[in-house]
């Protein structure tokens, strides 16, 4: 380990300790439930987002990533490749569900407690950086700028330094629980029981599809499935005898291409045409599914399509649930359960498989039972250089940032070149949101700098700061 990297162990018990202790503060019975029940997937998914900043995937970081967990039964033990898949694939920063209850709870009083777990996370986020051989100003400024978020939405408005992920384009924010859990991303109600906002229309839905940058292919067979779909339900109308079909899809592409945000689209629009009564999203991994002793995944797994029924279960890297050699057979366990609630609620449930086109098909394929059920494929494509540029541009736009002319004559050959040297780490629209964070970061420490900023110094960011980040891309000084 590297020098002031601190070991699993340690952290580990240091997590524990500061999960009680925030959770004597909680007096309200049921909040304190949730939040012991989602700290950990939360924190997890955290850790992913910490250590994508950073470099190489330690043994150190895999074995904290599997002592964060303060319930009786310690996780299914992710592996070494695992976790750099997850962390190639971390999701983006968003609250806990429990974080409104808390903010809400807040309301009226002068209790602290949303203010407390901002503190939580800094020190915990901070703490899951130590995990690596080397603690890197893009893992610090991660983590402060997921406190500025939460700080935001306590406070009820926008900070500067909050992290920018629900303004990607091409997979926003939902409260993703990859590697860590299943999380709902859709509900009828709100935080507080009382009814949510009106659920979008399919003509709402389908422009918002359209509206996504790239993904052409992707646009075309959604298109060509909500048809087919119409068409069936009209067919049935008229009495009309309708052909056997399955709905549950097989997602296939690299990461950040916008899986995520499809799959919350179909579900809505399954539920617009009244295929599914519900239509919310349920996302979920290996981790989320699979327990570490026999008998338990099935009940686990039983519990994440409960959540599900009425809407989509969307399992993202389902390939991790096949069997490993020399390794336990409990993925297969949850394979059996899925197959089999797909088959008893076939008109509750849909189930959208999610990962790198090469694994699935072999997944697919290596399982009788998966490829029957599983015949329609969908394939998302890398971005190019100008789709690239044209979400950055977006997403600075978004977040209330201008480009100063002398760095966006240097985009479109940057974000070219960063597409035609792609290699297995590309991170389509992640790598873009990556970017434009640092960029923020680094115009924050030159902006600060200044006696008085104006407006435009505050919103502009310049060829200056896109100079420093790639120096710093290269391990220079800044």
């Amino acid at each position: 380990m590297g020098q002031g990297t601190i070991a699993a162990a340690v952290i580990g018990k240091k997590y524990r300790a500061a999960i009680a202790a925030y959770s004597r503060q909680l007096s309200d019975g049921h909040l304190r439930l949730s939040f012991q029940q989602e700290a950990d997937a939360f924190f997890r998914r955290c850790a992913l987002g910490v250590w994508a900043r950073g470099g190489e995937v330690t043994e150190n970081q895999v074995d904290t990533y599997n002592v964060i967990c303060s319930g009786e039964n310690r996780p299914a033990r992710i592996l070494y490749l695992e976790l750099c898949a997850a962390v190639a694939s971390a999701p983006p920063f968003a609250p806990p569900g429990f974080y409104s209850q808390i903010v809400a709870a807040d309301r009226g009083t002068r209790r602290r407690r949303a203010e407390q777990f901002c503190e939580l996370c800094s020190v915990l986020l901070l703490l899951f950086a130590s995990a690596a051989d080397q603690v890197r100003r893009a893992m610090t400024d991660y983590a402060a700028a997921c406190v500025a978020q939460l700080r935001a939405m306590a406070g009820g408005s926008d900070a500067p330094g909050r992290a920018p992920s629900q303004d990607r384009p091409a997979e926003p924010v939902p409260a993703a629980a990859r590697p860590d859990g299943a999380q709902e991303q859709a509900a009828d109600t709100d935080g507080e029981g009382e009814t949510a906002k009106p659920q979008p229309t399919l003509e709402e839905l389908m422009a918002e599809l359209d509206g996504l940058y790239g993904l052409e292919r992707v646009k075309k067979d959604v298109h060509s499935l909500v048809n087919l779909v119409k068409i069936r339900k009209l067919r049935e109308q008229e009495g009309l005898p309708v052909p056997a079909m399955s709905l549950h899809l097989v997602f296939m592409g690299n990461p950040g291409t916008g899986k995520t945000t499809v799959a919350r689209l179909l579900a809505g629009i399954y539920r617009a045409i009244g295929v599914l009564p519900k239509g919310q999203l349920v996302e979920v991994d290996r981790s989320g599914l699979v327990a570490g002793y026999v008998g338990q995944t099935a009940i686990q797994t039983q519990k994440v399509l409960q959540s599900a029924m009425g809407g989509v279960l969307f399992i993202d890297e389902a390939y991790t649930l096949a069997s490993q050699p020399g390794g336990s057979d409990f993925g297969q366990e949850a394979i059996d359960t899925i197959l089999k609630a797909m088959e008893d609620h076939r008109d509750e449930l849909v189930v959208i498989v999610a990962g790198y086109s090469n694994l699935m098909l072999r997944f697919i394929h290596s399982n009788p039972g998966l490829e029957s059920r599983f015949n329609k494929y969908i394939y998302f494509d890398d971005y190019d250089g100008e789709e690239l540029l044209a979400i950055f541009r977006s997403v600075c736009k978004k977040n209330g940032y201008t480009i100063a002319p002398d760095l966006d004559e240097r985009l479109p050959a940057f974000f070219r070149d960063l597409y035609e040297n792609r290699d297995a780490n590309f991170g389509n629209a992640r790598d873009v949101r990556n970017l434009f964070e640092r960029l923020v970061s680094i115009q924050s420490d030159r902006v600060a700098q200044l006696e008085s900023p104006s407006r435009e110094d505050l919103m502009t960011i310049t060829g200056e700061d896109f100079d420093r980040a790639e120096r710093e891309e290269r391990g220079e000084d800044g």
